[in-house]
């Protein structure tokens, strides 16, 4: 039981098992909220201070913005002491259309010398292909409409918790040649004295190829052939997601995927790619090993129903549900167990069974672990970042 200063959720267990006291908040410090809710949890009395930054008028106006040269870098947070960042929104207002693939977020920690987050700033809140669009996840969504839409504008939410011991650093970098009319936003925290041991660190990285190394055109009449005689045995080839060193869990990742391979005759469909998850440098077959690429992200059959938002899964931007033509963006977030790892993890995919898909493939992995991590792959350049160009053998959208 929780002693003097402390708040506990009790949960009756079936005769023969123990108790369990899930503490959620402590006058002495944090506690873990495993097992607690939103509403459960209201009454507990709070011992942070809630704080803000923001792009407010300082002179008490309404130009609440900050402009972006171009190749300049502003800074949207620079906090001291301990504390939790506990929401991120943010707009932009820009002339061209690719900013949410110019722009870069970057987020240090505790003085850190490499960022701990590195992502341009559309896919780190859900949707890839320099694009918006309206959808609900839990840790993440965006807010838009027809009219904002045709700007290709709209509201962006991250409600990832990410603790700091000693400090958090935000940036935000333009690394296109033309200025970023307007970036308005919010980064709220709490502040606290002191955090436990072994909180985590929160990470975020993105990755991408383009093309994925499979077959540049499909020359097998019957895909079945190669569904049912082909096998990948090793894991090699698998497009990663994630390959990161040290202790901590990965929650989750958003993948984004152009139909390059696409055809009029057979075989548009981009999946059947099994997810890998090889954890504490484990060999092939890893524990995690799944069954095709909608399976790991909870749909089936392809996905029918196109886009579609769910709280943990979902298609945060669709192309043609018939054909898998155009551009996709799919979520999946581990919130209700997230994936440990004591030493390693390499979280990876196929690019279509036994990696035979030539697409474009893009990511973001959202985990926490200890500090230091390891090296992340350098963010290509903006030129290699933006949306891949129309081939002629390519249906229009």
């Amino acid at each position: 039981m929780p002693g003097d200063g402390e708040f506990a959720l009790g949960f009756e267990r079936p005769a023969g098992l123990r108790r369990l006291d899930l503490p959620l908040w402590s006058e002495k410090g944090i506690k873990p909220m495993l097992g607690s809710d939103l509403l459960a949890s209201l009454a507990v009395a709070r011992g942070y201070r809630s704080r803000r930054c923001s792009s407010y008028d300082r002179s008490g106006g309404n130009l609440d913005w900050v402009p972006i040269k171009a190749r300049e870098r502003v800074v949207v947070a620079d906090i001291s002491g301990a504390g939790i960042i506990k929401h991120i929104w943010m707009t932009v207002a820009a002339s061209d259309r690719l900013w949410p693939r110019q722009l870069v977020l970057r987020m240090w920690w505790d003085g850190e010398a490499t960022p701990s987050v590195e992502v341009p700033i559309g896919d780190f809140f859900g949707v890839g292909h320099a694009r918006v669009s309206h959808f609900m996840s839990l840790p993440l969504n965006m807010v838009t409409g027809p009219n904002a839409l045709k700007d290709n504008r709209a509201a962006m939410n991250c409600f990832f918790p990410m603790p700091f011991e000693r400090g958090a650093h935000i940036e935000i970098e333009n690394e296109s040649d033309q200025d970023i009319t307007s970036l308005y936003y919010y980064v709220d925290y709490e502040e606290h004295e002191a955090l436990p041991p072994d909180m985590l660190r929160f990470h975020a990285q993105w990755r991408r190829e383009n093309p994925t190394a499979g077959y540049e055109t499909w020359q097998i009449e019957d895909p079945w052939i190669h569904f049912r005689d082909d096998k990948n045995t090793t894991g090699d080839g698998n497009y990663v997601i994630l390959d990161a060193t040290g202790r901590g869990h990965y929650a989750g990742c958003v993948v984004s995927i152009k139909n390059v391979m696409y055809n009029d005759v057979c075989h548009t469909w981009f999946g059947e790619g099994d997810d890998m998850i090889f954890v504490d440098g484990e060999k092939w077959p890893p524990a995690l090993h799944g069954t095709g690429t909608e399976d790991y992200f909870c749909a089936a059959w392809g996905y029918p129903s196109g886009k579609y938002d769910g709280p943990f899964h979902g298609i945060s931007l669709a192309g043609n549900p018939d054909d898998y033509t155009g551009w996709w963006t799919m979520y999946r977030f581990h919130l209700e167990s997230p994936v440990t790892f004591r030493e390693s993890i390499r979280v990876t995919i196929e690019h279509g069974h036994n990696n035979a898909r030539y697409d474009d493939w893009s990511s973001v992995a959202y985990w926490y672990q200890t500090e230091p991590h390891g090296p992340f792959p350098a963010l290509p350049p903006v030129s290699k970042r933006l949306p891949r160009p129309l081939q002629h053998w390519e249906k229009k959208e």
